[in-house]
C-alpha cells in the first residue's frame, strides 16, 4: 500500500467522481483509476460501488476513509516538523476554535503570532466544539480551543486556558424578562429560544438543563451559528444563551448572567475553554509555539486586566508549571468547580 493510492483513495471519495478527483490532483484519469484497482487487490476487498456512474464507498471503503484520512495527516505533519527544524521559518498551524472565540481574544493571540513567525501560515477552521473534536481526532487539526469535559475515553490532551461566564441575551429593549440580576433556567419557560445548530455542545447542555429543570424549551428558530444567532436575537426573534464574550460591540443586545440555585451570583454558570491535541501526536514545533504564545497572551492580559468581561485564565501563575489535565477533570485556580457546572445537577461544560 502507498501514499499515493490513499491519496489518489481519498481524492475520490471527497469527489465522488473519478474524473473530478483526476482534475483535482492535476493526474490523467486512467492513471487514477489504475491506482485505485491496485489498491484493491493488495487489500482484498472493493472501495467503491460504481453503478451506472454514481460512485459510492463500499463498506471495505467506508471503514479505510478514516484510516486513510488520519495517516495522510499524520504524514503531512511529520513532513512539516521537520521542516520545522529549521527555525520555525516554515511551516503550519492547523488550529480549531469556536466562533465566540475566532471573534474575541484570539485574533489578538494570532496578531501576536503571526509577528513572531511570519513564516508560520495559519489555518483556522471555525466550529462547534463536538466538530472541532472530531476533526481534532482524525488528524484533521493539530490544535483546537475546545469546551471541558469531552469524556473520560477521549483520545486528547487537553489544558484548561480560560473560563468564560454563560448569559442569557435579549434585545436591550425587551422587557419581558423578569426584572432580577441573575436569571434561573425555569425563567426560560415557554420563552421562545434562538438555538445553535446540532454540534455545539452549548446546545445540547442548554437543552438538557431546560428538560433537568422540568420542562422542554420552545425555539422560535434553530440552526445558526453564532453570527446567526446573535442576529436573530437583534431582530426579536427570541432570547439565547450565550458567551458573555460574544456580545461585545453589539449595543442592541444585553446580557442577563444565568445561574442555578435559586439565582445565587456565586453559582453563575460558565464554561470551560481548553486546549486541545492529540494525545498519540507530539505537536509539532510551530503548533507548541503557538501555545507558548496563547498562555503568555492571557497571563498577560490577566495580570492588566484586560481580558473580557466575565473571562477569568485558568492558566498557572507564570514560572509555574501545571500538567495538562485529563478532560473533564477540574479547572485550575481558586474556583474547585470551573469545569463542573453543579447548578443544574449537569455533568458537563456547557459551551458551543
Amino acid at each position: 500500500m502507498q501514499l499515493q493510492q490513499l491519496s489518489y483513495f481519498l481524492a475520490v471519495a471527497q469527489a465522488r467522481h473519478f474524473t473530478r478527483a483526476a482534475d483535482a490532483l492535476g493526474v490523467a484519469q486512467p492513471s487514477l483509476s489504475k491506482q485505485i484497482r491496485t489498491l484493491e487487490t493488495e487489500l482484498g476487498a472493493s472501495l467503491f460501488s460504481r453503478a451506472r456512474g454514481n460512485i459510492t464507498l463500499t463498506p471495505a471503503g467506508e471503514a479505510l476513509l478514516p484510516l486513510a484520512t488520519r495517516i495522510l495527516a499524520d504524514v503531512d505533519t511529520a513532513r512539516l516538523e521537520v521542516q520545522e527544524l529549521a527555525g520555525l521559518r516554515r511551516g503550519r498551524v492547523r488550529l480549531g476554535a469556536t466562533p465566540s472565540l475566532c471573534s474575541g481574544l484570539l485574533a489578538d493571540a494570532l496578531r501576536r503570532y503571526h509577528d513572531a513567525y511570519p513564516g508560520i501560515r495559519l489555518l483556522v477552521e471555525e466550529g462547534g466544539s463536538r466538530d472541532l473534536v472530531r476533526q481534532l481526532t482524525r488528524g484533521a487539526l493539530d490544535s483546537a480551543l475546545v469546551i471541558l469535559p469531552l469524556g473520560e475515553d477521549t483520545p486528547l490532551a487537553t489544558t484548561p486556558i480560560l473560563r468564560e461566564d454563560l448569559v442569557v441575551t435579549a434585545r436591550v429593549d425587551d422587557s419581558s424578562l423578569p426584572q432580577r440580576p441573575h436569571l434561573r433556567i425555569t425563567d426560560l419557560r415557554d420563552r421562545p429560544l434562538v438555538m445553535f445548530r446540532p454540534g455545539y455542545d452549548l446546545r445540547e447542555a442548554t437543552i438538557g438543563a431546560c428538560r433537568e429543570a422540568g420542562f422542554e424549551p420552545r425555539f422560535a428558530v434553530e440552526g445558526g451559528e453564532m453570527d446567526a444567532v446573535l442576529r436573530f436575537v437583534e431582530v426579536g426573534l427570541g432570547i439565547a444563551v450565550v458567551p458573555s464574550t460574544v456580545l461585545a460591540g453589539r449595543p442592541g443586545l444585553r446580557g442577563i448572567p444565568l445561574s442555578g440555585d435559586g439565582g445565587r451570583e456565586s453559582h453563575g454558570l460558565h464554561r470551560t475553554v481548553a486546549l486541545a491535541h492529540r494525545k498519540d501526536v507530539t505537536p509539532t514545533h510551530a503548533a507548541g509555539a503557538f501555545r507558548a504564545t496563547l498562555e503568555s497572551f492571557v497571563r498577560e492580559a490577566a495580570a492588566s486586566g484586560g481580558l473580557p468581561a466575565g473571562v477569568r485564565s485558568l492558566l498557572p501563575h507564570a514560572g509555574a508549571t501545571g500538567p495538562e489535565v485529563a478532560t473533564g477533570t477540574r479547572g485550575l485556580g481558586d474556583d474547585q468547580n470551573l469545569a463542573e457546572p453543579l447548578e443544574f445537577g449537569l455533568r458537563k461544560s456547557i459551551g458551543e
